[in-house]
């Protein structure tokens, strides 16, 4: 998702609010042109290929290939013809798929994803994991949708139908089909490339998981028989090369190579459609549906939208930071008095983004904002498209802002960077959650609380799992979203805010387009530091650990040289973290700040004051952001009788007030 966990974490800040007492939950903390129109401007672009006017969508035909410098690999080349059929909620598809080897050793089987398939049964992998359901919404009655291949063929006509066979590396369950392996008649060599030709019917299901109809509209994204990575022996630290493959899980999102796509897409006449990439001509009418023609080049995935019931607008954008790109938006007529805000989202976000992690170098950025019940599409990102969430009403809160700037977040660490989110998931979601977070607080004003989403995390695990091995989405979100973001905000203090700068700016420049894995941004970290964090990572990415700081206990007595004496015990029970503070406050109201260096677990700290010491607490500015368990990081003093007065009480539970508005 990129997609928010609005609804899930709202009635978990809630619950944590009335445990702690109170507080206040944040999730995080030119001369543009305007224009409304029906359809959308014409870009300029290669040449398309001709589209059959109606039945049985023809096999495409490459366009000229374009001028522009590759920025990628482009180790995939898709030519689509797709027609939407609204009455029987179906795509029918041909596809002609080109692979480049990217590898050294010979390759005899071709893997595809077959994502529609996730939602065939409730005994798919991903229905079974996520009890059918994504966020707050659940599979609609009799809401199943699946993708059938027809025809697959080499470009010779030789058919491959039975050299098919679906797999599931990852559970073994049969009635998965989301994954499907080709045996080819001859293995590809590295370097070389092989063609595919396939023809297919999607069965859309109803929408509650990203892809989908719902009335007339449509969301189609992970919607076509999409390869899977092949990667060579030094990405991401792989020791031998070879195919990555996982099936559709619950929890997990998606993995794909760069590459070239021209899609062409038959709507009945009256449908709008906004898609990845631009178009390459304006669409045409024939046979009375629309046919529009696509074209997106250093991008790894395609996803489109379609209704009748759009109503669109467009910006044209540029800053230092944006050469020039065109925004477009697909609003539910209930949002088109709202689009200016839309823009204003997006051009902060394009700007800053570009800024701090590298340009934005796509010509088109598309915002998809579905209507209400359509709400399980919204909150997703794809390459230079983004879906807002569902319209409920004719208005909205800084919600609406939040959405745009995540989802276009995504376009830098998930479209450019391109992690593999079936492992490493906090590559793009930690990061795209703290990118949102800087830019809410510098646009908007908002600041997160983030000693109180600490809170939210309780239980910690490490950060490159596989995504489906967090058990169930809410373990899931504590730590690829929270945790994760939590992990950045930490590194940055101790750093400083212009080392994290350079770093998040450094490993976003040096890998878009790249794949890159933990160990990449590690290595970054110690670059731009100058040291190693090998420790630091083993316990807090590589593991799970939370230091768990405490009072253990304090003891206070009189001195026979008058005043007092008092010997406070600390410790940690958890992962260790070194540089603590610890305040203390005496009955006259005066504080004392020692830093406990955390070596060892424990330590005692002997004091001689005028006044008792009232309590003593272990971080009291909640600067430690990984730890979880705040409630006992505070203690008061065993005072003896003679010294306890109605004033120390109230002082006492004074702090004990504020305390429970921020940590507990």
């Amino acid at each position: 998702m990129k997609r928010r966990f609005r609804t899930t974490y709202l009635f978990a800040a809630l619950t944590a609010l009335c445990l702690l007492g109170g507080g206040i939950w944040a999730l995080s903390g030119s001369s543009p042109v305007s224009r409304y129109a029906a359809a959308p401007e014409t870009a300029k672009s290669p040449a398309s290929p001709r589209q059959e006017q109606a039945g049985k969508p023809a096999m495409p035909v490459p366009p000229a290939a374009s001028s522009a410098p590759a920025l990628s690999r482009r180790v995939a080349e898709y030519h689509i013809s797709v027609q939407l059929d609204p009455g029987t909620s179906t795509l029918t598809a041909a596809e002609t798929v080109t692979w480049t080897h990217p590898g050294k050793n010979p390759v005899s089987d071709l893997y595809f994803h077959l994502y529609p398939n996730a939602f065939a049964s409730d005994s798919t992998t991903f229905m079974k994991e996520s009890g059918g359901k994504l966020r707050s919404d659940s599979m609609p009655q009799d809401g199943f949708g699946s993708i059938t291949l027809t025809d697959v063929r080499t470009t010779d006509g030789v058919s491959l139908m039975h050299r098919m066979q679906y797999v599931q590396p990852d559970d073994g369950n049969p009635d998965d089909k989301t994954l499907i392996k080709i045996h080819l008649p001859q293995p590809v060599n590295g370097g070389e490339s092989v063609t595919v030709k396939l023809r297919y019917e999607v069965r859309l299901p109803k929408i509650f998981a990203r892809m989908g109809e719902s009335g007339d509209f449509i969301m189609a994204g992970q919607w076509f028989p999409k390869l899977s990575v092949y990667e060579p022996a030094e990405a991401r630290g792989r020791g031998e090369e070879g195919w990555n493959l996982h099936q559709y899980h619950g929890t997990s999102e998606f993995y794909s190579d760069f590459g070239i796509y021209s899609v062409a897409i038959s709507v009945p006449a009256n449908y709008t459609v906004g898609a990845t990439g631009f178009p390459v001509k304006s669409p045409r009418i024939a046979g009375g549906r629309k046919i529009y023609q696509f074209y997106a080049d250093d991008v790894h995935d395609f996803a489109w939208a379609a209704s009748p019931d759009f109503v669109y607008a467009e910006k044209a954008y540029s800053s230092a930071n944006v050469p020039g790109v065109r925004i477009k938006l697909y609003l539910d007529p209930l949002h088109k008095n709202l689009a200016e805000r839309y823009f204003q989202a997006a051009e902060a976000a394009l700007n800053a983004f570009s800024k701090w992690y590298g340009p934005y170098p796509y010509t088109t950025l598309s915002i998809v904002v579905p209507p209400k019940a359509g709400n399980g599409a919204g909150g997703m990102e794809y390459p230079t498209l983004i879906t807002a969430f569902g319209a409920e009403s004719g208005s909205a809160d800084t919600s609406l802002e939040r959405t745009v700037i995540h989802e276009i977040g995504h376009q830098f660490f998930y479209g450019m960077v391109a992690s593999n989110e079936f492992e490493e998931a906090w590559l793009d979601e930690s990061f795209t959650s703290y990118a949102e977070d800087r830019l809410m607080q510098k646009e908007y004003g908002i600041a997160p609380n983030l000693p109180l989403q600490a809170n939210l995390v309780t239980k910690p695990m490490p950060l490159t799992l596989d995504t489906w091995k967090y058990g169930n989405a809410n373990v899931y979100t504590q730590n690829v979203y929270i945790r994760g973001k939590l992990v950045l905000k930490d590194i940055e203090q101790q750093v400083g805010a212009k080392a994290m700068d350079t770093i998040m700016s450094s490993y976003a420049r040096k890998y878009r387009f790249h794949h890159p894995g933990t160990a990449d941004f590690q290595k970054i970290v110690e670059k731009v530091t100058k040291k190693s964090w090998q420790d630091y990572f083993d316990r807090y990415v590589y593991g799970g650990g939370a230091p768990d700081f405490t009072v253990e206990d304090i003891t206070v007595s009189k001195s026979k040289k008058g005043g007092y004496e008092s010997l406070t015990t600390v410790a940690n029970k958890g992962s260790l973290y070194t540089g603590v503070s610890i305040k203390f406050t005496f009955a006259n109201g005066s504080t004392l700040h020692k830093i406990w260096d955390g070596e060892g677990g424990k330590a005692s700290f002997r004091l001689s004051s005028a006044a008792p010491l009232v309590s003593a607490e272990v971080d009291p500015g909640h600067e430690v952001l990984l730890e979880n368990k705040h409630i006992n990081n505070f203690r008061k003093a065993a005072l003896p009788a003679a010294a306890v007065s109605r004033w120390t009480l109230s002082l006492t539970n004074a702090i004990e007030t504020v305390l429970g508005i921020f940590v507990w």
